[in-house]
């Protein structure tokens, strides 16, 4: 059974959760990037990076994967995903 709570954001959309996760999905889905590296990364991952500065794939080739993984919200699942992007570009994650 869900124990999910109603919810309405600062923008006025109404949504429902069950987590304490202050997030609104509706917002989120709204500013979620339609191309570039960002874009195929789930939400709480694409916030980890960005809470943490990393907007570009030569500022993302800074950092090795175990620090990526320190992340809140980043997992081992886009791993795969951000190591195509950079290779797609000629970068790497540091070693």
């Amino acid at each position: 059974m869900s124990t999910a709570n109603k919810r309405v954001c600062e923008q006025g959309h109404t949504y429902y959760k069950s987590s304490a996760c202050p997030t609104c999905p509706i917002c989120e889905n709204e500013r979620k990037p339609n191309s570039g590296f960002l874009s195929v990364l789930s939400a709480p991952a694409r916030r980890a990076l960005e809470n943490n500065g990393v907007t570009s794939l030569e500022t993302l080739s800074t950092y090795s994967e175990k620090e990526l993984l320190t992340f809140h919200g980043m997992g081992p699942s886009s791993i795969p995903k951000l190591k195509k992007a950079l290779n797609e570009r000629g970068l790497t994650f540091k070693t």
